[in-house]
């Protein structure tokens, strides 16, 4: 009798040709992936468990699990699937896989794993990564206008690790107050958004106390404003927010809805009279550090209003699309 192809989404199973196809065209699989493939499809909506994959795909073959789930990441791959917001195959932690294409459980929004890990150390690095672009970024605009004798260099690896250090402990409180009502409220926007402004409000405190010492006794004054509670709020609930939205939408389009959010919460702490790093480091008065330049490419007479909004903007969508980012990759790693 011959097997009727399966189709999901904008695939054909082709059991009898042996064959995987998407919209018509061929995608390679090994042959063992797509014995993997056919017994997961073949059952939708069933736990299938790792020792029925090991009999039925591997046929009694010693194995590790690590084999196992080498393959299914391969056919994630080949599915355009997520295992964060999984469309194709839903991972049961330490039991096995469930096939839930066309099932209402496959459409519901995945936000992340629900361990802590992911969250707290893909944030933290997430915020260190943004911390490392944006102090380049100023860093090089400050010091091109900086003659070489006042020491550029220096200048630059001091805004470098002023800006890393303020990121990753920003970025490390709001992933921790996510953390934490993640487990309370599985799956709740809202709860991730509270959980980001409750880590941002208590960091950012924190963060203007050390950051206020550091630029003390690196560059031998404090900013006049700096960033501290009241932008962490703001900040930390964009965070919330972009970790929460589009769940099931590509990766690329959920990194722009990310930094979109960041770009809008960075334009309000401005417009509330808050300051983001660079308007931070623009009150630092009689430093070396000037943004007039900056202002002035903007047609404006020192780091003014336009100035202050725009780069606010750029910070608030680099940090909030870089936690974000970071913890959907490590949430992905944590549920192979």
């Amino acid at each position: 009798m011959t097997e009727t192809p399966l189709r999901f989404g904008p695939f054909t199973l082709d059991r009898a040709q042996r064959r995987l196809l998407k919209d018509g065209a061929l995608v390679e699989l090994n042959p063992r992936y797509f014995d993997a493939l056919v017994v997961l499809a073949a059952a939708p909506g069933e736990l299938v468990t790792k020792d029925r994959f090991m009999a039925e795909v591997w046929a009694g073959i010693p194995v590790t699990d690590e084999a196992l789930t080498q393959c299914i990441r391969t056919l994630r791959r080949a599915l355009g699937d997520d295992a964060a917001a999984p469309r194709f195959i839903q991972t049961v932690p330490k039991y096995g896989y469930r096939f839930v294409a066309g099932e209402p459980a496959a459409t519901a929004p995945t936000l992340i794993a629900p361990t802590w890990q992911p969250i707290i150390v893909g944030g933290t690095l997430g915020g260190a990564l943004a911390g490392v672009i944006g102090g380049l970024l100023y860093g090089f605009i400050i010091t091109a206008i900086v003659p070489a004798k006042m020491g550029g260099t220096s200048l630059l690896l001091v805004l470098l690790a002023i800006a890393v250090a303020i990121a990753a402990l920003g970025a490390a409180g709001v992933s921790l107050g996510m953390a934490l009502t993640q487990r309370r409220v599985p799956g709740s926007g809202a709860a991730l958004a509270l959980g980001g402004a409750a880590g941002g409000l208590t960091i950012g405190a924190l963060t203007e106390l050390i950051g206020t010492d550091a630029f003390t006794l690196l560059i031998g004054s404090a900013p006049a404003h700096m960033t501290g509670a009241g932008e962490g709020v703001l900040i930390g609930s964009a965070v919330g927010l972009a970790l929460w939205q589009s769940p099931r939408a590509p990766p690329g389009l959920r990194t722009a809805l990310s930094a979109l959010i960041g770009a809008l919460v960075g334009l309000l702490v401005v417009l509330m009279g808050g300051r983001m790093l660079a308007g931070s480091l623009d009150s630092l008065a009689g430093s070396r550090l000037n943004l007039d330049r900056i202002g002035a490419m903007l047609g404006e007479s020192g780091f003014g209003p336009i100035s202050q909004a725009l780069s606010a903007m750029l910070e608030g969508a680099l940090f909030t699309a870089a936690i974000v980012w970071t913890i959907r990759r490590f949430s992905a790693a944590a549920r192979p």
